[in-house]
């Protein structure tokens, strides 16, 4: 079987070919072992998905953050996904397993290539995270940016400006765009969290 292939048809996912949920066969893949995958979710089910996935003894990881919230009369400590409509489930990547997931209230699929089988996480990555998270330091999440792409300013005195970034400075949170006024360029140097990707 080629990689081009699909792991699995979307009728044999979703119980209308009830024979195929069973083992994949060996020839074809390698016995199934449990590896870390993201599941994208419904706009702020992650904490009901979260709860269904222990229900179901499926291994997953939900990174959360606290932070204070901004209400009218007090502030709370509250805690907020790290990654907004995303969760880690660890499971061996069969029909089966799959379908147990995927019938998660909420859950809206895995990530990955459409037709393909997802993309799984390495286990290092998801070991890096948590140890992030353990160490109780103040997390940041920034967008993921690449020099080249097209950003738009957030905040500060060039807010809703859009430009091209020019350079990202490593050990630092800063960046430089090139903001395009009057056909002609200028580089600013910013702060990373002050800009989104277009």
């Amino acid at each position: 079987m080629s990689n081009s292939q699909p792991f699995f048809r979307d009728e044999d996912i979703l119980g209308q070919n009830p024979v195929c949920l069973g083992a994949v066969p060996v020839q074809s893949w390698p016995a199934p072992s449990a590896t870390w995958y993201a599941i994208y979710t419904k706009c702020h089910h992650e904490f009901t998905i979260w709860s269904q996935l222990q229900k179901k003894s499926i291994e997953n990881f939900f990174p959360c953050v606290t932070r204070w919230s901004r209400r009218k009369d007090r502030k709370l400590k509250i805690q907020v996904p790290l990654f907004p409509g995303y969760i880690f489930v660890r499971i061996n990547f069969t029909p089966y397993h799959a379908l147990e997931v995927l019938k998660t209230n909420g859950v809206v699929r895995f990530l990955g290539e459409s037709n393909q089988r997802p993309v799984d996480i390495p286990d290092i990555q998801i070991e890096s995270l948590k140890t992030v998270i353990a160490s109780g330091e103040q997390i940041l999440p920034f967008a993921y940016l690449r020099v080249g792409q097209r950003v738009c300013v957030r905040r500060g005195p060039f807010e809703g400006c859009e430009g091209l970034l020019v350079r990202m400075n490593t050990g630092k949170d800063r960046l430089v765009i090139s903001l395009e006024l009057l056909q002609r360029s200028v580089s600013v140097e910013l702060d990373a969290a002050d800009v989104t990707p277009l």
